[in-house]
């Protein structure tokens, strides 16, 4: 990955705005718009390869086991969990969507805690430090959504990292399918498999 040294900064970043203020969390598209523009633009993964900030911390944090994690299981890169967690993503993008339209419509209660895996709910008060008034209740929802999405996916990613090597999440991560299967579809051949020391 090239020019990673700093860009774990955005992710830490994300998360320390969520505890100021859970409106912030919204920040989060960005990370999911901002690829999907580059990828277009480029026709190439430019974000995956230059600009992530979750592939940072992961390469950041996991530099001194990079040599002591067990190989990227084949089942990463050849098999078919990249598309269940490409198809979890899409899931939880679309709960996050419809939900937040049935509590702008007042048919449900709003979720105004983070949850873990979208059912799990997580025990623990985040600090708010400080008011953003005007926001509607279903912003709110809205936003506790889209941290829970980016808190897990990050959770998991230094689980992975620290299991295995350190961008692990990388050769399941929906971006990174979503580019693999983009760039396949404009080339019209296949895309070699991410290495497994990667």
């Amino acid at each position: 990955m090239k020019n990673h040294k700093y860009l774990y900064l955005g992710t830490l970043s994300f998360f320390a705005l969520s505890f100021m203020n859970i409106h912030l969390a919204v920040l989060g598209l960005i990370c999911m718009a901002l690829p999907v523009y580059l990828l277009l633009k480029d026709k190439k993964k430019t974000w995956c390869q230059s600009y992530c900030p979750r592939a940072s911390l992961y390469m950041t944090l996991g530099k001194k086991r990079a040599k002591k994690g067990k190989n990227i299981p084949l089942s990463f890169i050849k098999g078919k969990l990249k598309y269940y967690v490409l198809a979890y993503f899409f899931v939880s993008l679309s709960i996050a969507a419809l939900s937040t339209i049935q509590v702008a419509r007042g048919h449900m209660s709003p979720m105004l805690i983070p949850r873990f895996l979208l059912i799990i709910p997580i025990p623990v008060s985040l600090p708010q430090l400080f008011t953003l008034s005007g926001f509607p209740v279903w912003f709110t929802h809205f936003s506790f959504r889209i941290f829970s999405m980016m808190t897990t996916t990050t959770v998991i990613g230094l689980i992975l990292s620290y299991t295995y090597k350190p961008r692990t999440w990388c050769t399941i991560c929906p971006i990174n399918t979503i580019s693999d299967l983009y760039i396949m579809d404009q080339k019209g051949k296949k895309i070699t498999p991410a290495k497994r020391t990667a």
